[in-house]
């Protein structure tokens, strides 16, 4: 009888336990338990940051953040809670299902399993990488890259943990998951990479909210920002004055932590709440950085060697902006700027746009399709003395027309009209009418499709592997590599533009960024995006143009071009 007593009292304990639970706050605190390296029951003693967060319960949430500031742990909580508590359904998604998903399964979720009791039990079935169930709830693991992996899964929450490394397709594909859910909601989270692109771009729209905190020296309520909060003792990591780097408010500039004392900062940011820039807003963004942490991240003199090697490291330097500040940056050089375009405006003749010399140099074009075909013409002069079998790299070619019109139709005329030798056009999204416009005009048109698995600026024609009629007009080529070449022309002053650029043809070509993420060995890979906000069709017009010319030059100043 008295075991009966006990079992009665500790369901009925349980019970109002669980009524209690109106937040993933109090589940947090009443469930999770941690491992190192702060272990045992969970608390936001260590990350004060993340309590505002576990209690918002708004249905949109940004977390723009630097690396290891707990948001992950957070985006499991929230997970937990909603299955547990709300009995929904949850989608997580991560960049990539190899090695991410199944690195995060095995590192991450089942070792919070292992060391609760309480999800131990709630949980029925683990063993699926990519599906976990609870009672009537699932949990659902997936990579971004595989659009059918995110298809035909109806669920309440979602999140999406690293956006910025996703396919900004896919992204929105994910997000129609939760159309049609009585209660939806979703999480994003990433590190930054520049500004109004992925993760900045949704913290943007949302209320842009601070933490802040009360100054133990000064007493007033501030906050930790770049540059002013990080004191950087030394100028090499060969000094030895770097050691005593620290973090110093910004309004009274005492030091608040160094080397010795910033694992015990925690105590300080116990005062801090979250500020919002743009209060009422209908999503709530949370941004903080790695100044805050009581980890090892956040020690100032670890934070210190990373600003010096992003000195004289473009690498380097994106890394400390995103993944220790939480800051969108773009490193000097990896965009084309207005003094840029100037530059190339004064190389040779100042000559205006449009205008047909009809001069025999050699022509190409090229043609990127959007909900319009955006056109560029250059003339090339091989150059005399030639000192290496690239000539993409010794020739400077002049842009002669920048234009767009609205049908493949149009593009014949131009052929003619410009006396085109070799043309280059987007495969995609209109890659039959692009074949017939190949068709009209054999061997002077080819259809171009960035690809894997070709390096440099090698081509690759697959008339050789034809599969279907396509192929036949085809080549693959490294979008990298050739964006590489031909927007660097514009930096380094390599191609002649016309005196009347108009301010949407220079847009495109400053929209397109060149950005370095690590690849699964981190390693720092380059590649090219753009803001939500912008296009970039004239800049693949141009790289298209320059992949011709190699084209133009196989085929000689002599063939002419019939309609």
């Amino acid at each position: 009888m008295h075991l009966l007593q006990n079992l009665i009292a500790e369901r009925v304990a349980s019970g109002f336990k669980r009524k209690s639970i109106v937040s993933c706050a109090k589940w947090a605190e009443s469930y999770r338990i941690m491992g190192n390296p702060f272990p045992g029951p969970w608390t936001f003693n260590y990350h004060p940051w993340l309590k505002e967060m576990h209690e918002c319960d708004c249905d949109n949430i940004v977390g723009q953040k630097s690396a290891q500031m707990g948001y992950t742990e957070f985006a499991l909580n929230l997970a937990f809670y909603s299955m547990d508590i709300k009995g929904i359904d949850v989608l997580y998604v991560l960049p990539a299902k190899t090695p991410d998903a199944a690195d995060f399964s095995a590192s991450r979720f089942n070792p919070a399993i292992e060391s609760s009791t309480h999800l131990t039990r709630f949980f029925s079935d683990v063993q699926n990488i990519g599906h976990k169930r609870a009672g009537n709830s699932n949990l659902f693991i997936r990579g971004s890259k595989s659009r059918s992996a995110l298809k035909s899964i109806p669920v309440g929450l979602i999140i999406l943990d690293e956006l910025d490394e996703m396919p900004k397709a896919n992204v929105t594909l994910a997000l129609e998951r939760t159309a049609g859910q009585r209660q939806r909601q979703n999480l994003k989270l990433s590190t930054p990479t520049f500004n109004d692109f992925g993760i900045n771009f949704f913290y943007n729209l949302s209320t842009q909210e601070h933490f802040f905190f009360i100054c133990p020296k000064c007493k007033r309520f501030t906050e930790l920002l770049f540059p002013e909060c990080l004191k950087v003792t030394a100028d090499t990591l060969s000094d030895p004055k770097l050691k005593y780097s620290y973090i110093r408010c910004k309004d009274c500039k005492r030091k608040l932590w160094d080397s010795e004392s910033y694992s015990h900062k925690w105590k300080d940011l116990r005062t801090g709440r979250f500020v919002a820039a743009y209060p009422g807003r209908e999503s709530r963004g949370f941004y903080v950085n790695q100044m805050l942490s009581s980890a090892i991240a956040g020690n100032p003199v670890e934070l210190a060697g990373k600003y010096i090697k992003g000195l004289s490291n473009p690498a380097d330097e994106q890394e400390f902006y995103n993944s220790a500040l939480g800051l969108p940056h773009i490193p000097e050089g990896a965009s084309i700027t207005d003094e840029h375009l100037v530059e190339c405006r004064k190389i040779g003749t100042v000559f205006k746009n449009g205008v047909n010399t009809n001069r025999d140099g050699i022509r190409t074009m090229g043609v990127d399709i959007g909900k319009v075909l955006h056109v560029q013409i250059d003339e090339w002069k091989l150059p005399n003395r030639r000192y290496t079998t690239d000539l993409n790299i010794e020739a400077v070619p002049k842009c002669l027309y920048f234009t767009k019109v609205h049908d493949f139709k149009e593009l014949d005329i131009l052929m003619a009209e410009w006396k085109i030798i070799h043309c280059v056009v987007d495969k995609h999204p209109e890659h039959r009418t692009a074949y017939e416009f190949a068709c009209r005009f054999p061997g002077h048109v080819h259809l171009c499709f960035y690809a894997r698995g070709v390096s440099g600026k090698q081509i690759h024609e697959m008339k050789d592997k034809v599969t279907d009629v396509l192929d036949a007009y085809t080549i693959h080529v490294d979008r990298t590599a050739w964006l590489d070449l031909r927007l660097g022309r514009y930096k380094r002053k390599a191609i002649h533009l016309p005196l009347d650029l108009s301010e949407e043809y220079k847009e495109q070509l400053k929209a397109m960024v060149r950005i370095l993420s690590p690849d699964p060995d981190g390693n720092p890979v380059a590649r090219y995006d753009k803001s939500e906000n912008s296009m970039d069709h004239y800049g693949h017009a141009s790289t298209y143009s320059e992949i011709a010319f190699p084209f133009a030059v196989s085929l000689g100043e002599s063939h002419s071009i019939q309609i």
